[in-house]
């Protein structure tokens, strides 16, 4: 069976987003791979959170993923700091990743200073971290050797200097990591924020109209997307690559994927009716999604034993397979074992 690897930071609850983009595959994925899925909370260190917000949000985090349908018996959900064996693996990957390779990340040149405003870190926060970002992300991906990852747009060059790592390091010391390849997932679309439609949804928005949370209650639900940006128009047909209908595309695409109906089905349903009720029927339907996984992911967050378990486990399960691989690595680049 093929391996399955990706990860994601605990930097708050997850959105709609997040949702389609990622954790409604990784639901498909587990019955048909063997998944590595985990919470990337060294990741989270390049921003200087506060400490206890990363506990409480690894935990969330990982409430909300089983809520979501993920199956810790199928999936080995782990948190990433549970399993030392990526941050030791890192170090040595970095001694096999370039310089220049790793100036050159978009994400890195954004968030250092060469992005816009809003995507840059404050004076003083670009830290060796942020640089080096991409080696741990190497190391979480091949050190279980995993054959595919899921990876959006943003993330594909990311993947580009695992594979090129993987080998330079397999064709110094001989065959030892899995070489692997990008797996797109079956997809809606991005998903956009609500009040800037032309930008992807995002759980760091400072404006808290623009995303919609997993967690976030009916009414707030159905109020986010009242106050949805759209335009001047009242037709509700999509209009792909027409910017100036940005805002009613994304609430088009929004609804097709909640309720699987297509484009025909959709204008039919909705022609001689204005954005309003649109929008009222959209929130609906979103709230109508989020409704089980709220229910399950309250009955979780009150198991705080369960939750436990199920990281110690997790992390027993990937320690496993990752100190085997570490092993394997150490021997090759001569390391003295005891």
């Amino acid at each position: 069976m093929e391996i399955v690897a990706s990860g994601i930071r605990p930097t708050g609850n997850l959105h709609l987003g997040n949702y389609f983009g990622a954790v409604k595959s990784f639901v498909r994925m587990q019955h048909e791979y063997h998944c590595f899925f985990f919470i990337a909370d060294w990741h989270s260190l390049t921003t200087h959170p506060n400490p206890a917000n990363i506990r409480q949000s690894v935990t969330t985090i990982l409430a909300e993923y089983i809520a979501c349908g993920l199956d810790p018996e199928k999936a080995t959900l782990f948190v990433q700091s549970h399993v030392p064996e990526h941050s030791e693996l890192a170090w040595i990957l970095g001694c096999y990743a370039q310089f220049g390779e790793l100036n050159r990340m978009t994400q890195f040149k954004e968030k250092g200073g060469g992005g816009s405003p809003a995507n840059q870190q404050k004076e003083g926060e670009v830290n060796v971290g942020l640089f080096s970002y991409p080696v741990l992300q190497a190391a979480d991906i091949l050190i279980y050797n995993a054959d595919l990852v899921p990876v959006g747009a943003d993330q594909k060059q990311h993947l580009e200097l695992s594979r090129n790592v993987a080998v330079r390091f397999n064709n110094a010391y001989s065959p030892t990591f899995t070489v692997p390849e990008p797996y797109i997932p079956k997809s809606v679309g991005k998903i956009m924020s609500l009040t800037e439609p032309t930008k992807k949804m995002s759980k760091s928005d400072e404006n808290p109209n623009a995303c919609i949370s997993v967690l976030d209650s009916r009414d707030v639900i159905i109020k986010k997307f009242k106050r949805a940006v759209t335009d001047s128009g009242s037709e509700i047909i999509y209009r792909e690559g027409d910017d100036s209908k940005a805002g009613i595309n994304n609430l088009i695409s929004i609804y097709c994927a909640v309720t699987g109906k297509d484009l025909p089905t959709l204008e039919s349903e909705f022609a001689g009716k204005g954005y309003g009720d649109f929008k009222v029927a959209v929130g609906e339907a979103v709230a109508d999604l989020f409704e089980p996984i709220q229910t399950e992911y309250a009955r979780l967050i009150s198991d705080k034993t369960y939750l436990d378990s199920c990281m110690k486990t997790s992390a027993e399960k990937a320690m496993r397979i990752s100190a085997k691989t570490l092993s394997k690595v150490y021997r090759k680049v001569g390391f003295y074992p005891l």
